[in-house]
């Protein structure tokens, strides 16, 4: 007779042996496009088939002078990365359509001193005339997107990133802009909300067409975790999106996820890698991302709800390698794990 937890474990295995097998042809296999300096190719497409991925994730950014602030920039075209302008995130969805590459097109706000910790999800007005001064504004910031995206036949937009106070203080505001949205879009809608408390604190939903979800959920405790470990990291967090999706009624995708090559990629998957003077990095562990993945994988991919995920983060120009400790998977362990899974095969012996 197995034992519990052995009977758990390979359940949990068979699961994610039959989904590698016959994934829906509808999930999303994505990947999170970095903007680049320069254009883009046709030939910069070729790995991404090579990997099974059907769509990406394109960010360019809005700009806004502090956490108070109720003026949204929108940044376009001169002065910024070309992927991030309008001609080059027009140019990469195109090619990414000859390739099959479907496009979700996510906006963020880059908020002063995020570098510093400032985080976007802090954003508060200090008046309701505030708030509808930076309501007006961001509405004009996403409806541009929303409308060169039905320009460029961009099949998905997201309406917000991470902006958790705006989303539990003004959530008919919420309404309005995705109502307006869908007046210039055609396209699918989604609201990508931050893995601790917001994913189950907006309110808005109904009003979409997936839950979007920034899944950089804690997984372990310390450094160094073994896939059955990580696995049973990810249980309190998924029965918490189950019981979500089932009083929702819509398709759950993680519009983000990724792990840093390091030691500690599990403990706070969020984090950016540590570098100090002169560039130094931390130390980099290959294995632990490529666990990280292997567990997403069999913990979280067969799951019924779930739509698709967009892995962080994906270079056009190669990335920085191996020796870095950059969420990437290029030229990485992480990234066959990737391939196997996105392409439909079972997993690699003794993973």
């Amino acid at each position: 007779m197995l034992r519990p937890h052995t009977a758990r474990t390979l359940g949990l295995v068979l699961a994610a042996l039959l989904c590698f097998a016959a994934s829906p042809p509808e999930r999303q296999r994505g990947l999170s496009w970095v903007a680049g300096r320069t254009e883009v190719t046709a030939r910069d497409f070729e790995p991404l088939v090579d990997l099974g991925v059907n769509w990406i994730v394109q960010t360019p950014f809005g700009w806004q002078q502090g956490l108070d602030s109720p003026e949204v920039r929108s940044a376009t075209g001169d002065g910024i990365w070309w992927g991030e302008s309008d001609a080059g995130l027009e140019r990469t969805a195109r090619l990414a359509r000859e390739r099959g590459i479907h496009t979700l097109l996510k906006p963020h706000l880059w908020v002063r001193g995020a570098e510093t910790g400032v985080w976007r999800g802090d954003i508060a007005m200090r008046s309701d005339e505030d708030w509808r001064r930076w309501f007006t504004s961001y509405e004009r910031f996403i409806l541009h997107y929303a409308e060169l995206a039905e320009r460029v036949g961009i099949e998905a937009l997201a309406v917000g990133t991470e902006l958790h106070t705006a989303v539990v203080e003004r959530p008919a505001d919420w309404r309005r802009l995705i109502a307006r949205a869908r007046g210039v879009y055609s396209g699918r809608l989604t609201y990508s909300a931050n893995w601790y408390r917001e994913f189950s604190e907006v309110s808005f939903w109904d009003d979409l067409d997936w839950i979007g979800i920034q899944a950089y959920f804690p997984l372990a405790a310390g450094e160094r975790p073994t896939v059955e470990e990580l696995i049973e990291g990810w249980r309190p967090h998924l029965a918490q999106i189950e019981e979500l999706h089932d009083r929702v009624g819509k398709p759950v995708v993680f519009t983000e996820i990724g792990y840093r090559s390091t030691a500690d990629a599990a403990i706070e998957p969020w984090r950016w890698p540590r570098r100090g003077r002169g560039g130094q990095v931390e130390a980099v562990d290959l294995e632990v991302q490529s666990r990280c993945y292997e567990a997403f994988f069999r913990a979280v991919w067969p799951r019924p709800w779930l739509a698709g995920a967009y892995f962080w983060k994906w270079y056009p120009s190669g990335g920085p390698g191996a020796g870095d400790p950059d969420f990437t998977p290029q030229g990485k362990p992480a990234l066959e794990v990737l391939r196997r899974a996105f392409r439909g095969e079972p997993p690699a012996p003794g993973l």
